[in-house]
């Protein structure tokens, strides 16, 4: 196998996107750590959901403690039989999920926890989005049947994707390789699959963003 060039990928997206199966993909194909994002057993999440002025500042103080928790643990563990290290989400989502979920004085609080947290953890050599649109986000939202998901509007969905579109314009450190996934199915075809391995890992992307369609 080739050597990988990067030591620490994350996979992003919005809701739906595919982030946690190309991730998962990804680590078992190339023998890479996986870190994936703990949501399921949230307690606040599907509260959120059903009332989200209610819930929304306890559930993103929630993620904010168990990703910080989660990344802050497995980025300092060294690994010996990995080639490196992928994870289906970035600390960042915390702030872009925050800004459209809570209320001015509470993001304001947010955003001032966030950001002495934020400098602590290790920033990614590579950032790889997958761009969906939103009518097909919600056809992946539904295929997959989760519950507490039903609630969830395509004006949500927008609000959090241009959330992701302001972070990568602002973050000017970060390689970001935006990737337009929407003609293309990498779980159930192969070479969509591997169309896609190769943009991640075969391209040398600089600071700032990369735009591809497929």
């Amino acid at each position: 196998m080739k050597k990988i060039k990067y030591a620490y990928i994350v996979i992003e997206g919005n809701i739906g996107a595919g982030k946690t199966s190309l991730a998962s993909m990804i680590a078992k194909d190339y023998r890479a750590r996986l870190i994936l994002e703990q949501f399921s057993d949230n307690p606040f999440l599907a509260k959120f959901y059903a009332q989200p002025e209610r819930y929304a500042f306890p559930l993103e103080m929630s993620f904010l403690a168990e990703r910080y928790n989660q990344l802050k643990h497995e980025l300092a563990q060294p690994e010996l039989f990995t080639s490196f290290t992928i994870a289906d989400y970035y600390f960042s989502k915390s702030l872009i999920f925050a800004q459209n979920n809570l209320g001015r004085d509470e993001y304001i609080l947010y955003q001032q926890i966030f950001s002495i947290i934020y400098d602590t953890l290790p920033r990614p050599d590579l950032y790889v989005y997958l761009h969906v649109s939103i009518e097909r986000l919600l056809k992946n939202i539904a295929l997959r049947g989760r519950d507490y998901e039903k609630n969830i509007h395509a004006e949500y969905l927008e609000k959090i994707q241009n959330g992701y579109f302001r972070f990568m314009r602002q973050e000017k450190d970060i390689s970001f390789l935006v990737i337009d996934i929407d003609n293309i199915d990498f779980v159930k075809n192969l070479e969509d699959y591997k169309k896609l391995t190769h943009l991640i890992f075969s391209g040398n992307y600089p600071p700032g963003i990369t735009q591809i369609l497929i």
